[in-house]
């Protein structure tokens, strides 16, 4: 069974452009990235056990530091190049969201130094216009972007 991931991709009208609010992924190995190193809200849940609209905003709450309580819509599941399925779901932000707080995670790093250090999953996040988020994103996450601009247009 493929390892799934419920995520939450907010949106708002930017002026001429839909805007879409992504969060760059923590820790070392992205600390120096920008293009490509941006991500939907996401984590992994149990789809046997769990609602995935409801994994969604726990998710979200999770890795921006904010509780999500507008009505949220299904955008698609998308398989991603490692296997994993993304289950997006897509909120239109009527009051202003910003990141707060994410949780941590725990690696050893430098690799092989038998040293434990914790990062945010996410380290910061913001809202880009969605022409500058394709560049943005993970490239498993374009076809998102796209899904989102087919449904509501850009």
């Amino acid at each position: 069974m493929a390892v799934h991931s419920a995520a939450l991709l907010l949106h708002r009208r930017g002026g001429d452009e839909l805007e879409v609010f992504l969060g760059h992924m923590g820790g070392p190995f992205w600390a120096r990235k920008d293009a490509g190193a941006w991500s939907v809200p996401k984590g992994e849940f149990d789809p046997s056990t769990e609602d995935a609209a409801v994994a969604a905003r726990r998710e979200f709450a999770e890795e921006i530091g904010v509780l999500w309580e507008g009505a949220v819509a299904h955008l698609g599941d998308f398989r991603q190049r490692s296997g994993k399925v993304l289950v997006v779901h897509e909120a239109r932000a009527e009051t202003p969201v910003e990141f707060v707080a994410s949780n941590e995670f725990t690696i050893e790093w430098p690799p092989g130094s038998g040293t434990l250090r914790s990062y945010p999953e996410i380290d910061r996040a913001r809202w880009f216009g969605v022409s500058e988020a394709r560049d943005k994103v993970v490239k498993g996450q374009v076809a998102v972007l796209e899904a989102l601009t087919a449904r509501l247009g850009g």
